[in-house]
């Protein structure tokens, strides 16, 4: 595979590094010369290391969070502040001045400001940033974009192909309660479960390959609920996003409590063949085919179809039977041959506008008397 050329993200990740080291290390030689805990200079130097890593594992952990949950949290953890404050008034007037008063004052500061910092970076992805304007103005909205999957699909195996040939990207979400549901049935004593949750946990590492993809494992979980399929409804609620998913009972739900529904065999039965073999379709023959006594017709969306016999029935519209459907990535074929005791219909040629065929492929045509099925 030839390398691309792209600026390398290692010289910023060395560098990042090394100002976090330089930043454990000063905390920990300021803690070391002006002695913070009272404690010997070797004591307080550990528990300045301790702090300073203790500062960067939380700027690591902080630059995962999206913009929208960073400033949820902090106006969050501003208003339990506030509320902190009034009540730290009435603990005030209500106690006498002691130790008891203090605990209070303290730990209703701290309960604030903590529910706050939780409830705010939870409902930070309610926020539409784009409507600020401004420094905010590039924030994309994307939760629409978010495609869930469920269970089902991901053990049915047919959405890693959908996504391979390029139909599906943008953001899928694998929550965190579908992949426990997957590994209980991937360990589960039942050999057919066993094999169907391997199946699915092959299929998300199939997914993670694709480069038009962004798989997004999430945490959010709705304890209050027990079944899996209305989990599945609220966290698209939340999210704004769609479910994937081939479950006819899912699908009903869903689209009764309003959130939209991807289904996979919905799509394949969409894909399907407009005839089957052995139905009777009436075309009008235009020309001859490549091969001996063939006819070639073209239904209204430039589909081509071959047919047997028909050769000397060129410029009538004939009833055929259909022996064949012919799908390839070039389009579709249609294989059909005319029985000569049925005759010509005398009807004039259908006003159509008739698309011509980028291409006919000799092999296909070729496969007339053989059909393929």
């Amino acid at each position: 595979m030839a390398e691309r050329d792209w600026p390398s993200p290692g010289g910023t990740a060395v560098d990042l590094v090394l100002i976090r080291v330089f930043f454990v290390l000063f905390v920990t030689y300021t803690c070391y010369r002006v002695d913070p805990f009272g404690a010997n200079p070797r004591f307080n130097a550990i528990l300045g290391a301790m702090l300073g890593a203790a500062i960067v594992l939380f700027e690591w952990r902080l630059r995962r969070i999206s913009l929208k949950r960073l400033i949820g949290a902090a106006i969050g953890s501003i208003l339990g502040i506030i509320g902190a404050y009034l009540f730290a008034l009435v603990i005030h007037e209500s106690f006498t001045p002691g130790s008891l008063r203090s605990f209070l004052e303290m730990m209703v500061m701290l309960l604030m400001a903590y529910v706050g910092l939780v409830v705010g970076a939870n409902k930070g992805d309610l926020l539409n940033l784009a409507a600020l304007g401004g420094v905010f103005g590039g924030e994309k909205q994307t939760k629409k974009a978010y495609k869930i999957l469920d269970t089902s699909v991901i053990i049915d195996g047919r959405i890693a192909d959908i996504a391979e040939t390029g139909f599906l990207d943008g953001t899928v979400v694998a929550p965190q309660f579908v992949l426990r549901e997957l590994q209980l049935v991937a360990d589960s004593a039942d050999p057919l479960k066993r094999n169907r949750g391997r199946r699915g946990l092959d299929i998300l590492q199939r997914l993670q390959k694709v480069a038009s993809l962004q798989i997004q494992i999430v945490e959010d979980d709705f304890p209050t609920v027990r079944e899996v399929d209305l989990k599945l409804i609220e966290l698209a609620k939340l999210y704004e996003g769609k479910i994937i998913t081939n479950d006819f009972n899912l699908n009903k739900v869903a689209q009764l409590q309003g959130v939209d529904v991807l289904n996979i065999n919905e799509l394949a039965n969409s894909l399907k063949p407009i005839v089957l073999p052995g139905e009777i379709m009436r075309v009008f023959i235009l020309k001859e085919g490549k091969e001996y006594n063939q006819g070639v017709a073209y239904l209204d969306d430039g589909t081509m179809v071959v047919v047997d016999n028909a050769r000397k029935m060129i410029g009538k519209t004939i009833d055929i039977s259909v022996t064949s459907v012919l799908q390839t990535t070039a389009g579709k074929m249609i294989f059909g041959k005319w029985d000569e005791r049925s005759g010509p219909r005398n009807e004039p040629r259908p006003m159509q506008t008739v698309q011509t065929p980028l291409a006919e492929p000799k092999k296909a045509i070729a496969t007339a008397e053989h059909p393929v099925e």
